[in-house]
């Protein structure tokens, strides 16, 4: 059985990821800083039939991260996918004009740093094996530019970047690396539920027909 890793699992997209790949057969590590909120997810799933634990870690802190992946290897073994959502933590979006240093650090810690430390916890082992997935989600800032999200634009497209880059190296290796950036306007009871966004990661992590796409598809054409 295939164990999926998720960072920064919270009651929405991160859940939704975990009913659907735990649905299509694998146990779920779910990563965040409250373990509280993580048993309670665990519970749930458990209930549904899927195997679940929580594991709390800041995921800024390399330590509490590398301790928290730890701990999922000698629960569940072999780590086969890596999905990670950033998020902005407590700070505000700030239009362009209003960007300081700080409003851009701290986002960037959590988006950028966030992720390089989750990559490497598992790129060795993925690569000594020739095979695993690491699955990135960001918002559509990492794709387009908007003048109204100077500072999450800025951790996203950088985000992007470090996504691209290990596309490049690992897909010869056998590790598949995928990006799915989404609409904001994801939430639950709308039109863009997160069970939908799940489902087209699952595809696109099953076909790996290709490494990036947005939700909703060819949305960035009405965009344009």
């Amino acid at each position: 059985m295939k164990t999926i890793a998720i960072i920064g699992a919270g009651p929405g997209l991160g859940f939704s990821l975990a009913k659907t790949f735990g649905k299509h057969g694998f146990r779920v590590a779910l990563v965040s800083r409250s373990q509280e909120k993580l048993n309670h997810y665990s519970d749930q799933l458990n209930q549904m039939g899927i195997e679940a634990r929580g594991f709390s870690a800041d995921i800024t802190n390399k330590m509490q991260l590398a301790a928290a992946f730890q701990q999922i290897k000698n629960t569940f073994g072999t780590i086969d996918v890596v999905e990670f959502s950033p998020h902005s933590g407590n700070v505000p979006i700030t239009p362009i004009l209003e960007t300081t240093d700080e409003s851009v650090f701290h986002i960037f810690n959590n988006v950028v740093i966030g992720a390089i430390n989750t990559a490497r916890q598992v790129i060795p082992e993925m690569v000594e094996r020739g095979h695993g997935a690491l699955l990135f989600t960001t918002d559509l800032t990492a794709i387009r530019s908007n003048p109204l999200f100077g500072n999450t634009g800025i951790a996203m497209s950088a985000l992007r970047n470090y996504i691209l880059n290990l596309q490049e190296r690992l897909l010869p290796l056998g590790v598949f690396v995928g990006h799915l950036s989404i609409s904001p306007l994801i939430k639950k009871g709308s039109s863009f539920e997160p069970d939908e966004v799940a489902e087209a990661w699952f595809n696109l992590y099953e076909k790996r027909e290709q490494s990036e796409e947005t939700f909703p598809k060819g949305i960035m054409s009405l965009l344009n």
